[in-house]
């Protein structure tokens, strides 16, 4: 197992994180960093863990052990909100739109979860400048402006993964945690979506959970393998390919 890099430019910073339910241990131990200009990508067969750790990263779950820091600052204990408000944005497996909305609305509502205004609150969403023009730069960043103002449930599968990540990116992230991203998606869509994490990358940290592997060899800086919880391998996409023990456990005729 290799260490992981150690650079001032670490966002997000995992140290022996675990996660138990009853007798069962989700997340067993695992350490990992998310660096600026970096795609880490987490993978390992279903029931490995990976969503349960990105679960407790992003605050949805509270670890049983362990530490999680985001741009210097411990966030451990902290809640799901204010680590949005801290810089740290997620998508999830399954669509979280909101179909009946138009892709503009869908994007407004999360940037004016960042730009609160309680003491504004007689006047229409609509009409606020600093979050829609947040949903715009949103939409322009993931590919969407054409369809800004289309209902969300009418958007393709794979425009409604790029909606979830406009979503995110409407609250001004420094990490993005990506579960799945790509699921479901046919060859098109997937090099859309690629094209769009390799747009992201220089301004972000990013956690990308995927099966599929030879997207994650192409787009992947880093990769850490899991298997039962645990982490079996960290390294360069090289270095995991070239892996033994990944290759037994996992890869097959991946590698």
């Amino acid at each position: 197992m290799h260490a992981e890099p150690s650079r001032s430019d670490a966002w997000l910073v995992a140290r022996n994180v675990s996660r138990q339910f009853g007798g069962l241990k989700a997340v067993d131990d695992v350490s990992l960093t998310l660096e600026r200009e970096a795609v880490h990508a987490v993978i390992g067969t279903n029931g490995a863990g990976k969503s349960t750790l990105i679960n407790v990263l992003s605050g949805e779950i509270a670890p049983t052990g362990g530490s999680v820091t985001l741009l210097g600052q411990d966030i451990t204990r902290m809640s799901q909100p204010r680590r949005a408000q801290a810089g740290l944005g997620r998508s999830y497996q399954r669509n979280t739109i909101f179909p009946s909305f138009s892709v503009l609305e869908n994007a407004r509502l999360c940037a004016q979860a960042r730009l609160q205004r309680p003491w504004d609150w007689w006047s229409p969403a609509a009409r606020c400048a600093d979050s829609t023009a947040a949903a715009h730069a949103a939409l322009e960043q993931a590919g969407l402006s054409a369809h800004a103002q289309q209902q969300a449930g009418a958007l393709s599968h794979g425009q409604k993964r790029q909606l979830e990540i406009a979503m995110c990116l409407a609250t001004a992230p420094k990490v993005l945690l990506l579960d799945e991203p790509l699921a479901g998606m046919g060859a098109e869509e997937t090099e859309r979506m690629l094209e769009l994490l390799a747009h992201l990358k220089p301004r972000h940290a990013i956690l990308l959970v995927e099966h599929d592997m030879d997207a994650v060899f192409r787009i992947a800086d880093r990769i850490t393998v899991m298997v039962n919880g645990r982490m079996l391998a960290s390294g360069s996409p090289g270095e995991v390919r070239a892996n033994p023990e990944v290759q037994a456990a996992y890869l097959g005729e991946h590698v």
